[in-house]
């Protein structure tokens, strides 16, 4: 498995698939090119990418890098592949018109790129590769999850996810003081701050969901915003794992050691999956996003109820269980409708998850590793226009 700094991506959204990893795409070309005289560029995007991907601002985020009136965006919604439905062919240009460099590249989920068979500039740290080897691991040294991330990673590992902690509650807090519509054309309102404001005034079993409710729209309007998040695992469902560890943070009284802690476990759980099943919507749908994001925010849960390694297995099954099937259907290709929705349900759903697992003893008959494995097979299984193509679902029905 990669790095946690590979799964954790500090970028602006709206979509880690859509924009971050087109963008990083960008930056590796422009890279490889320097040097050959390059002064015009065009970018064809395939598939998922073209379908969605003025949506999400995939054509901004390409030109942003390569430059906006060197670069042509060529959208090819009709054009796949079976490596990946999120392909892209980049080419540069002389002053003379002669092709100098010609690349296609993959985005994979997560903000990360791929070429077929090889991810671009990224190696492998640990020996794991399931969640079974993980707990056997911790099972024979006695050690908790969070020190086999410090044993793969080395003691730097801890600034960096001192660093995503800080965005994300950054990300709440600014999300909690904003009012406004979201760009792109749905003329949704923020909704974080008043929701905030209003479970403070409600009973103690309301106010619970309210917080929650707030802190997941306070970061999933910020990533819709064009807002500085972080990939948890991907931006469209950036919102569930910081929710969770706010509120128990308040709830709890949890330390920022055990916080941050609690993000090497999540960690390790969406690390499982973008390595043995997959984190982008455009290939699974919406249970490798927004699925995954509530299993790592339930293992992330159990960790700060106190909760054994078994436990936080328990509690990360039990949140991808239960979203197995989701289907990613945006509308119009913005990350807003049903995503926002999405990621406060799965903030919910991720604390429950943690307290089901801890108030048990953590043996349960399907493992997390069976319900990944089940998770790719599902999302293969479901048709192109459930799969972020916003042909299908909600996304063929709802019209603003």
């Amino acid at each position: 498995m990669k790095s946690l700094r590979e799964l954790y991506r500090i970028g602006r959204g709206p979509s880690s698939s859509h924009t971050m990893g087109p963008s990083f795409a960008a930056l590796e070309f422009l890279a490889r090119t320097k040097g050959k005289g390059a002064v015009r560029y065009e970018v064809e995007l395939h598939d998922s990418l073209a379908a969605t991907g003025k949506g999400h601002f995939t054509d901004r985020a390409v030109k942003d890098v390569l430059g906006e009136r060197r670069t042509k965006i060529v959208w090819i919604p009709d054009v796949g592949d079976t490596f990946h439905p999120n392909g892209m062919r980049f080419s540069a240009f002389d002053a003379d018109g002669a092709r100098v460099a010609e690349w296609t590249v993959y985005s994979v989920g997560g903000g990360a790129i791929c070429e077929k068979g090889r991810e671009v500039q990224a190696k492998e740290v640990y020996r794991q590769k399931s969640m079974t080897e993980i707990l056997d691991a911790a099972t024979r040294t006695g050690t908790p999850l969070w020190q086999i991330v410090d044993d793969a990673e080395g003691p730097d590992i801890w600034d960096y996810l001192q660093r995503v902690y800080s965005t994300m509650m950054t990300a709440i807090h600014r999300g909690l003081a904003a009012d406004g519509v979201l760009p792109g054309g749905l003329r949704i309102p923020r909704k974080a701050r008043a929701i905030y404001i209003k479970s403070k005034m409600q009973a103690e079993n309301m106010r619970r969901t309210g917080l929650l409710v707030a802190y997941a729209h306070a970061v999933s309007e910020e990533n819709a915003a064009l807002g500085e998040i972080v990939t948890a695992p991907t931006c469209g469902s950036c919102g569930v794992l910081p929710s969770v560890l706010r509120y128990l943070r308040e709830s709890l009284g949890s330390s920022e050691i055990e916080l941050i802690r609690a993000l090497a476990v999540a960690g390790l759980v969406g690390n499982v999956v973008k390595r043995n099943g997959s984190i982008s919507g455009a290939e699974v749908g919406c249970q490798g996003e927004v699925g995954v994001a509530c299993a790592m925010a339930s293992a992330a849960a159990a960790y700060l109820m106190g909760g054994s390694p078994r436990q936080c297995e328990c509690a990360a099954e039990i949140g991808l269980e239960h979203f197995l099937g989701l289907t990613c259907d945006p509308v119009k290709g913005l990350v807003q409708i049903p995503c926002i929705e999405r990621n406060a349900l799965a903030a919910t759903r991720a604390v429950v998850a943690g307290e089901m697992s801890v108030l048990s003893d953590g043996a349960h008959v399907v493992s997390f590793d069976t319900v990944v494995k089940t998770m790719l097979e599902t999302g293969h299984d479901l048709p192109r226009l459930y799969r972020e193509t916003s042909v299908g679902g909600l996304s063929r029905f709802v019209r603003r």
